[in-house]
């Protein structure tokens, strides 16, 4: 509850911000999540289930969104909700690397929950790199060069389209640009085809890659 609060004043401190949860949902009680939420402040930025692309059609813009106020999207990875609750269920709509160690073999293969990651039927994706047992100075490793090409990889496995998502552990940490650099890099491919989003703005220094 208390992390739901923290999301909510940031939320509301941040009015253009986008917020996206993927929950690894283990709440048994009916509707226990969903009360969860609405005792925390924040349904009244729910991007509903009704209105999720379906079939791998695009979502609606950041613009749209916020002028909307249905900012907050959640997925969960309990099937039966998406139903009962009316909360995404994860699968349904993304596709997923394998997580742990099993991810960092070098072959961007998905996890057994979901569809296979060139299905194009899931408009998302989300690429999971970090080890099975948490540690932060090998995540340094794992963060700096194996992530790019990791991503790299994944973007062809996944029918040439880049993560929308990256999962990794001790994000502040790595031996360069790190996790933060891959982000700019992804935002970058996705909003105007350049290495690095930086260059996507008119009279950068940053050239095109």
């Amino acid at each position: 509850m208390e992390t739901l609060k923290e999301i909510e004043a940031f939320m509301s401190s941040n009015p253009s911000e986008i917020v996206t949860l993927i929950l690894e949902d283990n709440v048994k009680t009916p509707n226990g999540l969903s009360r969860i939420f609405e005792s925390s402040g924040l349904k009244k930025y729910w991007f509903p289930l009704s209105k999720m692309p379906q079939g791998g059609k695009d979502w609606p813009s950041v613009k749209d969104m916020v002028a909307s106020n249905q900012k907050l999207i959640v997925f969960t990875s309990d099937r039966s909700k998406q139903q009962a609750e009316g909360i995404a269920y994860q699968w349904n709509f993304m596709v997923e690397t394998q997580y742990g160690s099993g991810g960092l073999t070098g072959n961007c293969r998905n996890r057994r929950e979901s569809a296979p990651l060139g299905d194009k039927t899931r408009s998302l994706v989300l690429v999971n790199y970090f080890g099975t047992v948490p540690v932060a100075d090998v995540s340094c490793r794992y963060n700096s060069r194996g992530l790019m090409e990791m991503l790299g990889k994944c973007y062809l496995s996944a029918g040439n389209r880049w993560a929308n998502f990256v999962a990794v552990d001790y994000y502040k940490r790595s031996n360069g640009g790190g996790v933060f650099e891959a982000v700019d890099k992804l935002n970058g491919e996705m909003l105007c085809g350049c290495h690095d989003v930086r260059a996507c703005v008119g009279g950068s220094l940053v050239k095109c890659k």
